[in-house]
C-alpha cells in the first residue's frame, strides 16, 4: 500500500470521528463513566427499597422506561391533614335544634332513681306499690344510714333482755353504738309525725313517715331539732343519741315500720 493510500484512510477514519462528534479519547471517556455510574435499573431499584417498594415492581417499571419519583412517606401530611380537618370543624357552622313550644318532653323517674338520687330511687318504688309489696332486693340499701359510724350492737328480733334478763324479749329494732349527743340523720326524705316522749320504754322518740307504709323511728334519744310536720331531706339531722327511756347506755336504737308492723331495719339499710 502507497504511503498516500496510508495517508487518505486516516483523514477518512478523523473525518468520520468527527462527524459523530466523538473523539477516540471522547469515547473512552464515556465507556468509563458508563462503567461507574449504576445502571437506570439499579438507580429505580434502590430509591424503592428506601421508599419500602417492592423492588420487583421498581425494576419492572423502570425497565419500561417509565421516569418515576418515589417518595418515601412521612407523618407531616397526615398532621397537616388533620390540622385542616379540626380547623374546618372549628369554623363550620353549628345546626340548631329547635322544638315546637307544643312540644312535651317527658322522662322516666326511674333514669333519676339511682345512687346519685337515693330518694328519687325509694320515691319511685313506693309509688309504684306498698312497702309491704317490696321484694329484699328492692328494699335493700332504699335507706341511707343514721349514723356516719354504724357499728351494731343489739339485734332485731328475740334476745334476753339487758334490763331484766328474761331472755323472751321481742327487740323490735336494730341498736347501733353512739355516744351520747352524737348526730342522728333522717334515712330518707319524709314528713315528721312524731316528736315527743315515748310511753314504752323508747325514751325521746321521732318518728319520720316516707309514704306509702314505710317509716323510721329513732329512739332514747338525748335531744331532738324537728316538730311534727316538719319535711326533712335524707341525711338531715334530727335529732342526737341519747339513753333516755328503758335503756342501759347511750345507744341508737333504729326502727323500721311498714304498714304498722316493725321489720328488721337490716333488710332496707
Amino acid at each position: 500500500m502507497t504511503q498516500q493510500a496510508v495517508s487518505g484512510r486516516r483523514r477518512a477514519e478523523t473525518a468520520s470521528a468527527s462527524e459523530s462528534g466523538l473523539r477516540p479519547r471522547d469515547a473512552a471517556r464515556r465507556g468509563r463513566r458508563a462503567a461507574a455510574r449504576p445502571g437506570a435499573v439499579r438507580q429505580f431499584a434502590e430509591i424503592a427499597s428506601a421508599a419500602g417498594v417492592g423492588q420487583k415492581a421498581g425494576m419492572a417499571l423502570a425497565a419500561t422506561g417509565l421516569v418515576l419519583t418515589a417518595t418515601i412517606p412521612t407523618t407531616a401530611g397526615a398532621d397537616a391533614v388533620d390540622a385542616g380537618l379540626a380547623t374546618a370543624a372549628e369554623t363550620a357552622p353549628q345546626p340548631q335544634v329547635t322544638a315546637s313550644g307544643e312540644a312535651v318532653v317527658a322522662f322516666s323517674r326511674t333514669s333519676v332513681g339511682t345512687q346519685i338520687d337515693p330518694d328519687g330511687r325509694l320515691q319511685h318504688l313506693l309509688s309504684v306499690q306498698s312497702a309491704g309489696g317490696l321484694t329484699p332486693a328492692q328494699a335493700k340499701s332504699s335507706l341511707g344510714d343514721p349514723l356516719d359510724s354504724m357499728v351494731a350492737s343489739s339485734a332485731f328480733g328475740y334476745r334476753v333482755s339487758p334490763l331484766s334478763g328474761w331472755a323472751g324479749e321481742f327487740h323490735r329494732g336494730q341498736d347501733f353504738v353512739a355516744q351520747c349527743g352524737t348526730a342522728v340523720k333522717a334515712a330518707a326524705g319524709g314528713t315528721v309525725t312524731f316528736a315527743g316522749w315515748h310511753p314504752y320504754g323508747g325514751g325521746m322518740r321521732v318518728v319520720v313517715d316516707h309514704g306509702n307504709g314505710l317509716e323510721t323511728t329513732y329512739n332514747h334519744l338525748s335531744a331532738f331539732s324537728v316538730a311534727v310536720g316538719d319535711r326533712v331531706e335524707r341525711g338531715a339531722i334530727v335529732a342526737l343519741a341519747g339513753t333516755t327511756g328503758a335503756s342501759t347506755g347511750c345507744h341508737l336504737h333504729f326502727e323500721v315500720m311498714v304498714n304498722g308492723e316493725v321489720v328488721d331495719p337490716n333488710g332496707w339499710l
